[in-house]
C-alpha cells in the first residue's frame, strides 16, 4: 500500500461534471490499494471573482478579511468533491486548512506553511477514508484563516505530501506533463520523462507555469517525489524527482522564456564604492525585485552605465524611485524598455560539460538576434533578447541543442 497526494488546480475542477471526472480517478487510486489525501484548488475563475469583490468593496481591504473571502473557493470545491465520491460509495470527508490545521505565519495574502498537524487524517486514512484538503490556505498564528498567495494550492499539496510521508504527489493540470519548451511555440518540443528539482526550480523561476516555485522549493527540500500528469488525458506525465533516481543525464533539459521582463538602464552613474548599494537598497525598500544586473566602466573609470531587470508590473514603481533619488545617485539619464524577454537554456549536465554558453551565444548571433545582459548559474544560463525575437531565439536553440522530437 502507497500513501499518495493528488492535487488538482482550477481547470480540473471548474464545473460539476470535471469534479465527478476528479472523483472517479480519486476512486480508481483509492481501489488500488492507496491511501489518498486529496488536495483541491477553487474552480476556475472562482478566486478571480472572490478577489475582484473584495477589492470592489475597498481597494485598500484588510487583508484578514480578504483571506476570509477568497478563501471560500476552496471550501466549495473540498465539499462538492467529498459528495461526489460518496456518491461513487468511497468514505471521504473535507477539510479546511484551519480544520487540520496547516499552520502558517502571520503574513496574511501570502503566508508560509510552517506545520501541518496530519495526526487525525492519518488514522482515518488509515480506516479507508479519502481526505479531501482545502489547498492555498491555513491558519494564522492570529487564529484566522491565512491564504498562500495564488498558486499556492501547489504549495499545499507538496507541503501536506511531506507532512504525511507520503510516496508520491501527483499534480493534475491541463498539460500532460513537462516538455523541453514550451509546446505552442515549437511544435516538436518533447515531453521529459523525469527532470530534476533544480532543473524544474529553474524552469519554473524564469517562466514555466506548470508548476509554482515554492512548491517545487518545498518538494526539493523535503525530497517529495512530484509527478506532473493531466487531468483530462489517461497518460504518463513527468516525474520530478532527485538527480540520483535520473540514470542518463541531458545535457540541456529545457529551453524556458519569460516575458515578465522590463529593462533599465541608468548612464553615466558615479563609479565609486556603495553605488550599487544606493540604487539597489531603495528599490528593495519599495519591493521591487532586481533579477539580471550588468555594469560597463566608461574609459575615464570615472562612472559607469549599470543596467538591470525588474518585472513588468515593477517598472513604473522602480522608475519613479530611482527619479526622485536621482539627485543623490547623479546618474545622467534613465532609459527603460519594456519590450524584452528573458531566455534560459537549462540542464545538470551544465555542471559536467563545457561549450554550452558559447553554443547558446553562436546560434542567436547566426539568427541576427542581439544579446543585452547576460546571467549564469550552475545549471542556467539566462540572456535578455529583444521581445520580437521570442519564437525564433527558442526554434533556433531547441533544434541547435538536439531536444526536437523525431
Amino acid at each position: 500500500m502507497a500513501r499518495i497526494v493528488m492535487k488538482f488546480g482550477g481547470t480540473s475542477v471548474a464545473d460539476i461534471e470535471r469534479i465527478k471526472n476528479v472523483a472517479n480517478r480519486v476512486k480508481r487510486e483509492f481501489e488500488s490499494g492507496n491511501e489518498v489525501a486529496v488536495v483541491v484548488s477553487a474552480m476556475s475563475g472562482a478566486t478571480n471573482q472572490l478577489v475582484a469583490w473584495c477589492n470592489q468593496v475597498a481597494p485598500l481591504h484588510d487583508a484578514r478579511e480578504y483571506d476570509a473571502v477568497v478563501a471560500t473557493g476552496e471550501q466549495v470545491t473540498t465539499g462538492l468533491l467529498a459528495i461526489a465520491l460518496q456518491e461513487l460509495g468511497v468514505e471521504a470527508r473535507s477539510w479546511c486548512g484551519w480544520q487540520l490545521p496547516i499552520r502558517t505565519d502571520g503574513v496574511h495574502g501570502k503566508a508560509r506553511i510552517m506545520s501541518i498537524e496530519t495526526d487525525e487524517m492519518i488514522a482515518r486514512m488509515g480506516k479507508g477514508e479519502v481526505a479531501v484538503v482545502a489547498g492555498f490556505q491555513g491558519l494564522g498564528p492570529d487564529n484566522r484563516i491565512a491564504t498562500l498567495g495564488r498558486g499556492g494550492s501547489d504549495t499545499s499539496a507538496v507541503a501536506l505530501a511531506a507532512a504525511l510521508h507520503a510516496d508520491r504527489c501527483d499534480i493534475y493540470t491541463d498539460v500532460d506533463g513537462v516538455y523541453t519548451t514550451d509546446p505552442r511555440i515549437v511544435s516538436v518540443a518533447k515531453k521529459l520523462d523525469k527532470i530534476t528539482y533544480e532543473e524544474m526550480l529553474e524552469l519554473a523561476s524564469v517562466g514555466a507555469k506548470v508548476l509554482q516555485t515554492r512548491s517545487v522549493e518545498m518538494a526539493m527540500k523535503h525530497r517529495v517525489r512530484v509527478q506532473v500528469l493531466s487531468s483530462f488525458e489517461d497518460k504518463p506525465g513527468t516525474l520530478v524527482c532527485d538527480e540520483d533516481e535520473i540514470v542518463e543525464k541531458e545535457l540541456v533539459s529545457g529551453i524556458a522564456y519569460s516575458r515578465d521582463e522590463a529593462k533599465i538602464t541608468l548612464v553615466r552613474v558615479a563609479d565609486r564604492p556603495g553605488v550599487a548599494a544606493s540604487i539597489f537598497g531603495p528599490l528593495a525598500d519599495a519591493a521591487v525585485n532586481v533579477d539580471m544586473i550588468v555594469q560597463n566602466v566608461s574609459e575615464d573609470g570615472k562612472s559607469t552605465d549599470l543596467t538591470f531587470t525588474v518585472g513588468n508590473a515593477d517598472l513604473e514603481r522602480a522608475k519613479k524611485v530611482l527619479e526622485d533619488a536621482k539627485g543623490t545617485l547623479g546618474f545622467e539619464k534613465l532609459l527603460a524598455d519594456p519590450n524584452v524577454v528573458k531566455v534560459s537554456v537549462i540542464g545538470v549536465g551544465m555542471r559536467s560539460h563545457a561549450g554550452i554558453a558559447q553554443k547558446m551565444f553562436q546560434t542567436l548571433a547566426s539568427e541576427g538576434i542581439n544579446i543585452q545582459v547576460i546571467s549564469t548559474s550552475e545549471i542556467k544560463i539566462s540572456v535578455l533578447i529583444e521581445e520580437k525575437y521570442t519564437e525564433l531565439a527558442l526554434r533556433a536553440l531547441h533544434t541547435a541543442y538536439g531536444l526536437d522530437a523525431a
